[in-house]
C-alpha cells in the first residue's frame, strides 16, 4: 500500500475521531450532571428541558459513535452539524462575552468540518464503505 493510499484511508478516520470526540465528551459530561444540564437548558428558556437533555445526550453519544465507526456518516454528520449550529444559537449567542464568542464560533467551525464529511463521506475505513 502506498503512502498516499494509506493516508487516504487513515486521514478521514482520524478526522472523524477528532470531530466525534467533542460530542462524546459532551454527552458523557451531561450524563454525569443531569440536574445541572437540565437547569442550564431551563436558564436559556428552551421548552421541555428534560426532553431536550435526553435528546442532546442521544444526539451526542449515538451521533459521535456513529461518526467514529462511519455508519450512515453523511446523515449523521448533517445531523451533528445542525445540532452544532442550534447549540451555538441557543447557548452561545451573547457575542459580547468573549467566552461565548469563542464557543459560538467553535460550534460554527465544527459544523463546517462536519459539512466536509457530508460532502466527501466517511472514507475507506468505515462501515459505510464495508456495507456498499
Amino acid at each position: 500500500m502506498s503512502k498516499e493510499s494509506a493516508a487516504a484511508g487513515i486521514l478521514p478516520l482520524t478526522g472523524r475521531i477528532l470531530i466525534a470526540a467533542i460530542f462524546l465528551l459532551s454527552g458523557l459530561s451531561k450524563i454525569s450532571a443531569p440536574a445541572m444540564t437540565i437547569g442550564f437548558i431551563q436558564t436559556v428558556g428552551l421548552p421541555f428541558p428534560t426532553l431536550a437533555f435526553a435528546a442532546a445526550v442521544l444526539v451526542e453519544l449515538v451521533g459521535g459513535a456513529a461518526l467514529i465507526v462511519g455508519y450512515r456518516t453523511k446523515l449523521v454528520a448533517a445531523l451533528l452539524a445542525a445540532f452544532s449550529i442550534a447549540t451555538a444559537i441557543s447557548f452561545h449567542a451573547d457575542l459580547a462575552d468573549q467566552n461565548q464568542f469563542i464557543h459560538f464560533f467553535k460550534n460554527i467551525a465544527m459544523a463546517g468540518g462536519l459539512l466536509q464529511v457530508v460532502s466527501f463521506g466517511a472514507g475507506r475505513l468505515s462501515l459505510d464503505a464495508k456495507l456498499r
